[in-house]
């Protein structure tokens, strides 16, 4: 799944968030009044970035049948930056696009060339409750860098999301966040020329499978069992919700509206339980390891999809044990490389868990966010909330 912010799994997004008036143009006049003072206060610096789309250009919402469409700009982009394919599971972005609460033709919008190619693509996520930390993600396309493309769509989603000031309490800090490969030296500048500032870092790390992993050890009141999803489903959102209650960036939402995107975004076509391994403490879930046989970028790549262990559980070799075993059968069914995605200052330690189980950065992304309002904070930023 595209990068979200280290945060949040990549449910919450998109990704999980995860980190999205049906109007070409979305107009100032119709954005809330907080996000109205904000375009008029406005520094200098800010006030240059606003920009047009070059003549003969368009733009619209997205629908279904652009799912390839924008899975070959997002490609080709990535190419262009890291040498290699960001996505290959067009399956991942169609589930992503009908996702609870997110709507294409409200929070995309395509941007295209006078030929009729898709050269722009931006999303605004609202959907994680609630929304103080909106997610936007978008590409341009490389041929058509210094356009102004980039900086239009940005400041569309930007708008965008302001919507989700009207939903929250007066008092709540507001600040949209987006996140980028390390080696996007555009993309950095265009953050920071529109405001962002650099927040936070999270990393792609994987390890070659030379040779039949190490087996796990387990301490000796934990067993392990596969979720069955009939009777399983529920108590493994909550093992997942605990898990992270500790992961910077985390909100707490509600319980039904949380669990029903759980669903949505890790029950789709690559659901496959019997790679979902809980530690069990008696009939209590100590920790979840929720893997994909294969990841979104390389199918040849086995996944770690979401690694949690609950804090009465910790420090007791669970987390360990359980990404072994999680190496061990993804190696049986022929993969011979996994990954996983992880704070770069993860508040418990998990990139060190990840570093002894022999697993290495394989790519860097960089989280940047822009305060809309200041208040009071209420996701969470130290293990003392």
């Amino acid at each position: 799944m595209r990068p979200t912010p280290p945060a949040r799994p990549v449910f919450i997004k998109k990704r999980a968030c995860t980190w999205r008036v049906n109007l070409s143009h979305l107009k100032r006049n119709y954005a809330p009044a907080e996000c109205r003072r904000n375009r008029i206060e406005m520094n200098a610096t800010q006030a240059k970035t606003k920009a047009e789309l070059p003549k003969g250009f368009t733009v619209r919402g997205a629908a279904l049948n652009d799912v390839e469409p924008a899975l070959t700009l997002f490609n080709t982009w990535s190419r262009s930056v890291i040498g290699q394919d960001e996505i290959t599971d067009v399956d991942a972005i169609r589930n992503e696009w009908v996702s609870p609460g997110f709507d294409p033709a409200q929070d995309i919008r395509l941007v295209f060339s006078p030929e009729g190619q898709m050269v722009g693509y931006i999303e605004a996520w609202t959907t994680a409750k609630p929304p103080v930390h909106p997610w936007i993600w978008g590409r341009v396309h490389p041929n058509y860098n210094g356009l102004g493309i980039g900086t239009w769509l940005l400041n569309w989603a930007e708008e965008r999301v302001c919507k989700a000031l009207d939903e929250l309490p007066a008092d709540l800090r507001f600040a949209p966040r987006v996140g980028i490969f390390r080696q996007s030296e555009a993309s950095k500048k265009l953050f920071e020329d529109m405001g962002f500032q650099y927040i936070r870092s999270s990393y792609d790390m994987q390890i070659e499978l030379d040779e039949t992993p190490l087996a796990p050890q387990w301490s000796g009141e934990i067993t392990l069992k596969t979720c069955d999803p009939e009777k399983d489903m529920r108590a493994v959102y909550l093992a997942q919700r605990e898990s992270f209650r500790d992961h910077f960036g985390y909100v707490e939402e509600p319980l039904e509206e949380g669990f029903e995107r759980f669903k949505h975004f890790l029950t789709g076509e690559a659901f496959d339980p019997s790679l979902w391994f809980l530690a069990m403490d008696g009939d209590e879930i100590a920790g979840i390891s929720l893997c994909r046989l294969q990841s979104y970028s390389d199918p040849n790549l086995g996944y770690v999809n979401i690694l949690g262990v609950r804090r009465a559980w910790r420090k007791r070799g669970v987390g360990l044990a359980l990404l072994r075993h999680s190496f061990g059968e993804l190696y049986e069914r022929g993969k011979r490389k996994v990954g996983l995605g992880v704070d770069a200052s993860n508040l418990t330690g998990a990139l060190r868990l990840y570093e002894k189980a022999g697993m290495h950065v394989h790519q860097a992304f960089d989280l940047y966010e822009k305060t809309i309002r200041s208040g009071r904070e209420i996701s969470v930023e130290s293990l003392s909330e």
